[in-house]
């Protein structure tokens, strides 16, 4: 399959394409006259990539996480795994942030608010 196929059955554009190429998430192989040439597949993989981007992981965390994930005997708990210690890690910031909220609000009471 072409760049411009994987593009329209996958729903992103040829310069993201190039882009997660660029960045080691996606490869073709090249024809004699240069074209990309992805296996049918590839399309998943561009699925789960802007997925995984959607729900807040980065392309270099995606990196790692493809390569694992195609190593493990059961891809979907590789997976469930991934999305339970995103889950943990968010809501960890979540907790750091109401602390730094509350000790903002705090400190706007205060005469001098950036006194320790």
């Amino acid at each position: 399959m072409r760049i411009g196929e994987l593009a329209q059955a996958s729903a992103v554009s040829r310069d993201t394409l190039r882009f997660y190429e660029q960045r080691g998430l996606i490869a073709a192989q090249r024809s004699a006259n240069g074209y990309r040439d992805y296996p049918v597949d590839m399309v998943q993989l561009v699925q789960y990539i802007k997925t995984a981007q959607r729900l807040g992981f980065t392309l270099g965390e995606i990196g790692n996480s493809v390569a694992a994930i195609g190593q493990s005997p059961d891809p979907d708990s590789a997976i469930t795994q991934l999305l339970q210690d995103k889950l943990k890690l968010i809501e960890t910031r979540i907790d750091e942030l109401g602390a730094l909220r509350q000790e903002l609000q705090q400190r706007l009471g205060q005469r001098c608010p950036l006194n320790p």
